[in-house]
C-alpha cells in the first residue's frame, strides 16, 4: 500500500433518451458502446504506467446513463480498471444508474463486481414533475429499482433530487423528500434546476412553468431543516449523508485530490495538471484504435500556476461545510487567509454569510445558496 491516492472517473455517454434540461455530454447512439467499450481499457492501458505508483481508493462511473449499458461492457470496464490499477480493499466503486436500466440479474453482477455504491437519479417522486423534466421513468418505477438495489446486497445508496422544477411547489419538494426519506438512503444530492444554454429548455425557457427566485430559496431552506432533522447533515451545497457515508469520490474534487478521467468530456487533475477530452465519442474512439492513446482530441490541457491553485483551493474548500482550515491553508501555500480575505469577509461574517470557529472558516447555510457571489467576489472573476 501507498501513501499516494487517486481516483478514477469513467464517462458513459450513453442514454436512453436525453433529458431537455441537460448540458452533460450524452447520446442516444447505442451502436457505438462495443467500441467504446474496448477504447475505455485501451485508455487505460495507456495510463497504467503513469499511474503505477498510486493506489486507486474511489472509482466512479457517471454519465449519461451507465446502466443504459449491456452489464457485460460495464464488467469488461470493471475488469480494465482492476488490470491496469491497484485498488485498495476499501474502494468506494459508485456507478450511477437510472430507474427502469436495472434488473436485479444485473445488479448483482455488478456487486459481485466490487461495485459498493449507487447512485439512482429519482429527481422528484412527483410524476407531473417528473414529465416536466421529460424523464421517462415513474416514482413507481424509481421504488422498484431501488428495493431491488437493496435486494441485490447495495448498502450505500444516493438519490439525486432537484428543486425548481416546472410546477413545482414548496409542498411538493416536501412531499418528495418525505416518500424518499421513507425509504432511508444513506446520501442524498439535491441539485437547482439550472437553465443551460443550448438544450432545449434554454429554448423554451420563457414558456415553463418555473418557480420564482423567492419560492426556490424557500424550497432550498425548508428542504436543508427536513434532512437535517431526519439525519442527513449537510456536508456540501447540494450534498447530505448519514454519518460516514459522504460521497468520498466527489470529495477528492473538492479538496483538490488527484483524479484521473476517462471518455469524451471527461477532466482529470493529475500530475499538477488539468486536462480535459473533446465531447465527441466518435473521435475518442477513432484515436485509442488508431493510437492507443488520446493526445490529439484534448479540449485543455495546462500546468496549474500558483495563484490558479490557491483560487480552486478557495473555490472548492468554500463549498463544503467544514470550509478551511486556516492553518491547512497556511501550511499549503505559505500565506495567512485572512490577511488576503479577510477584509471582503468581514461582511459575510457579520451578515450571516459565512461563520468562523478555531482555525476555521466556512459559509453557513444562507452562505452556501449565494456562494457563487461570495465565491467570485473573494477571488475577483
Amino acid at each position: 500500500m501507498t501513501d499516494k491516492t487517486l481516483g478514477l472517473y469513467i464517462h458513459i455517454p450513453f442514454c436512453i433518451s436525453k433529458c431537455p434540461y441537460c448540458d452533460f455530454y450524452s447520446g442516444t447512439d447505442d451502436s457505438l458502446m462495443g467500441r467504446y467499450t474496448d477504447a475505455l481499457v485501451l485508455h487505460m492501458e495507456d495510463y497504467a504506467g503513469s499511474a503505477s505508483s498510486y493506489d486507486v481508493d474511489t472509482v466512479y462511473f457517471g454519465g449519461g446513463t451507465p446502466t443504459s449499458m449491456p452489464v457485460a461492457c460495464l464488467l469488461d470496464v470493471t475488469d480494465g480498471i482492476y488490470d491496469n490499477f491497484t485498488l485498495r480493499e476499501d474502494t468506494e466503486f459508485t456507478v450511477e444508474a437510472n430507474p427502469a436500466t436495472v434488473t436485479y440479474q444485473e445488479l448483482k453482477k455488478l456487486r459481485r463486481a466490487g461495485v459498493n455504491r449507487l447512485s439512482i437519479g429519482l429527481q422528484s417522486a412527483d410524476d407531473g414533475e417528473l414529465k416536466a423534466l421529460g424523464r421517462v421513468h415513474t416514482f413507481d418505477g424509481f421504488r422498484e429499482s431501488y428495493d431491488l438495489a437493496r435486494k441485490a446486497g447495495f448498502r450505500n445508496i444516493n438519490v439525486d433530487l432537484m428543486y425548481g422544477i416546472p410546477g413545482q411547489t414548496e409542498n411538493s419538494l416536501a412531499e418528495t423528500l418525505a416518500k424518499v426519506a421513507a425509504l432511508d438512503p444513506e446520501h442524498i444530492s439535491l441539485y437547482g434546476l439550472r437553465i443551460e444554454d443550448g438544450t432545449p429548455f434554454a429554448k423554451k425557457r420563457d414558456t415553463l412553468d418555473l418557480p420564482g427566485e423567492d419560492a426556490e430559496c424557500a424550497m432550498y431552506f425548508s428542504a436543508i431543516d427536513f434532512l437535517a432533522e431526519n439525519g442527513w447533515a449537510q456536508y456540501e451545497i447540494s450534498n447530505f449523508a448519514k454519518p460516514g457515508k459522504q460521497c468520498l469520490h466527489n470529495l477528492r474534487y473538492w479538496n483538490c485530490e488527484e483524479y484521473i478521467g476517462f471518455g469524451p468530456g471527461a477532466h482529470s487533475y493529475f500530475g499538477g495538471r488539468r486536462f480535459a477530452y473533446r465531447r465527441d465519442t466518435e473521435a475518442y474512439i477513432r484515436n485509442l484504435e488508431y493510437q492507443g492513446s488520446v493526445p490529439d482530441i484534448l479540449s485543455e490541457d495546462y500546468a496549474l500556476k500558483p495563484s490558479e491553485r490557491l483560487g480552486e483551493y478557495v473555490m472548492l474548500r468554500l463549498r463544503l461545510f467544514d470550509g478551511i482550515s486556516l492553518s491547512a491553508y497556511r501550511q499549503t501555500f505559505g500565506r495567512d487567509f485572512l490577511a488576503k480575505y479577510g477584509k471582503k469577509l468581514e461582511r459575510y461574517l457579520a451578515g450571516g454569510f459565512a461563520r468562523a470557529a478555531v482555525d476555521r472558516i466556512a459559509l453557513t447555510a444562507k452562505g452556501m445558496y449565494v456562494s457563487n457571489y461570495i465565491l467570485s467576489d473573494l477571488l475577483e472573476f
